[in-house]
């Protein structure tokens, strides 16, 4: 066996061990599924729609791409938190998305014909709002009767633009919570900008002292469930934590959402965007700038 076919067969046991520890844990990481030259060429591309976001100067929606801009952030500029959808008018974010590793990643998971639901950016500036509450990510799949067998056909994936480390807000997890199904966790208040609370675990039976942080090098992937009980802190760090979120699902099982791979070959967008989350997609689809 030759030195590249011996590195394919490793990379190939490492992934499938990976995988497992998915549905058992209810996340996995994939190291440096992305090179350091790949990284830097997202990370400009992200530094563009911030410089987006910042001009707008506030939230700012044009059908699903959507920025999430807070007025003044405390250097006393606006401050970008999340663009959703930007892979609609961004090349190399939308070639990320369907880039096919994701396919050969995700194809023993869900399957090979894929539709995709998330596609977001979200930045953490240090010392900025950056707190995520505990919470599930199907807190957010709604209408729920437009998403089936969740727990099996939905998987998050997050890609590490920048070190995520304790310092700079890495996210947190609770390992096995996806067992558990949905969760009455505390909804009493928004997710983003709210400080994580053992009290909202304990509610729910959970314990705080079992969460596992999620320690990231630039390029390295993770996946979760969308049941995985998360949440992260402030970045107290000097640098900024950029994390690329793709969400996808198994199409039989989602009414809603952009295709992404049919039998495993990348689907590009059509002509009109698909309905995700944005409810007034079809009457209100032009560019205007919301008020939250």
């Amino acid at each position: 066996m030759s030195v590249s076919q011996r590195r394919t067969v490793t990379q190939a046991a490492e992934v499938d061990a990976d995988l497992a520890h998915y549905w058992r844990e209810g996340y996995a990481i994939i190291r440096g599924f992305f090179d350091r030259q790949e990284i830097a060429e997202v990370a400009a591309a992200i530094d563009q729609l911030y410089a987006e976001g910042v001009a707008h100067g506030r939230c700012f929606r044009h059908g699903n791409l959507f920025y999430n801009v807070a007025r003044e952030s405390p250097r006393g500029e606006p401050l970008v938190r999340m663009v959703q959808w930007p892979s609609y008018h961004q090349p190399v974010l939308n070639s990320v998305r369907i880039d096919r590793r994701f396919a050969q990643l995700l194809a023993p998971l869900i399957g090979s014909n894929l539709k995709q639901i998330i596609n977001q950016v979200h930045w953490k500036a240090p010392g900025s709002l950056g707190d995520f509450a505990w919470h599930q990510d199907s807190r957010f799949r709604r209408p729920a009767s437009a998403y089936r067998n969740l727990g099996t056909a939905y998987v998050q994936t997050g890609l590490a633009i920048d070190p995520h480390t304790t310092e700079s807000g890495c996210m947190r997890m609770i390992p096995r919570s996806h067992l558990r199904g949905p969760l009455d966790l505390d909804a009493s208040k928004l997710v983003m900008g709210t400080a994580m609370s053992d009290d909202a675990l304990q509610a729910v039976g959970l314990d705080g002292s079992e969460a596992v942080e999620l320690l990231l090098e630039p390029g390295d992937l993770a996946l979760w469930s969308p049941y995985l009980v998360h949440g992260s802190g402030k970045n107290v760090s000097s640098h900024k934590r950029r994390l690329y979120i793709n969400g996808y699902v198994r199409a039989f099982d989602c009414d809603r959402g952009e295709w992404a791979f049919r039998g495993g070959n990348p689907v590009h967008f059509g002509p009109r965007p698909a309905l995700v989350h944005y409810e007034q997609l079809h009457e209100q689809p032009g560019p205007h700038y919301p008020e939250i």
